[in-house]
């Protein structure tokens, strides 16, 4: 299982059966590693965790990118 997280709200944006797409079809194989070090987290049970930005974040980091230095955007 690979799962789509917002890395700001925490909000899960969607998931996907990891045994139907590769890394090559999702685009992660064109990250470097410390790219991938930040964006992907593997959990035990071998489900995978891709960090990303959500609209509503995206928008608030566009207005206010200060806000990128805060445990919480919201806050």
């Amino acid at each position: 299982m690979v799962e789509y997280v917002c890395r700001f709200c925490h909000s899960s944006l969607g998931k996907l059966n990891n045994s139907v797409y590769s890394e090559a079809e999702l685009g992660l194989d064109q990250l470097t590693s410390e790219e991938r070090e930040d964006i992907i987290i593997h959990d035990t049970n071998g489900q995978m965790q891709v960090r990303v930005v959500c609209e509503n974040c995206e928008h608030i980091l566009n207005h206010y990118p200060e806000r990128s230095l805060l445990p919480s955007l919201y806050h």
